[in-house]
């Protein structure tokens, strides 16, 4: 009785070395259709625009900041409310509200609400917000002049939604 014994041979090596760049192509493939259909990394529609308007939006941001206005956002039962106030407490007088929820990755469950004035600097909404991380910009008009525009992040679990 003879045994052959063979050995690692060139087809051995052939086979590893094409499943080796087999797994590595598959991968590459699989990351490339994950990166292209999920968020498409898009924050301006158009750089040169963005930046000639940086400079405005900074000061208009730090005089903003300097009024002293200061806007609470709320979840609550399916309920979103908005608190806007003044430096010493008092409500800041405000005609309309609207806020963009916004995912910090991906845009598939974004979406804007409406506030309806409930009280002076107050204001409410009715919307279920889904769990997890968001980006909330709130902005707030007196008879269609900016009084308030703010950007927060929050996570829901924070108000138990």
């Amino acid at each position: 009785m003879t045994t052959s014994t063979q050995g690692f041979t060139g087809r051995h090596m052939l086979i590893v070395t094409c499943s080796f760049f087999a797994v590595v192509i598959g991968v590459n493939v699989t990351m490339a259709w994950f990166a292209s259909s999920s968020w498409s990394g898009l924050v301006v529609e158009n750089t040169y625009v963005a930046s000639q308007e940086f400079n405005r939006k900074a000061a208009d941001m730090k005089a903003m900041a300097a009024s002293g206005i200061i806007g609470k956002l709320s979840l609550a039962g399916g309920r979103i409310h908005y608190d806007i106030r003044n430096h010493d407490g008092s409500p800041t007088p405000v005609d309309e509200v609207a806020a963009n929820f916004k995912r910090p990755v991906g845009d598939h469950e974004d979406f804007h609400v409406a506030f309806t004035k409930v009280g002076e600097g107050q204001f409410e909404s009715q919307h279920r917000v889904a769990s997890g991380d968001w980006i909330v910009e709130v902005v707030s008009r007196k008879e269609g002049k900016v009084v308030m525009h703010e950007a927060s992040r929050l996570d829901t679990a924070g108000f138990g939604e």
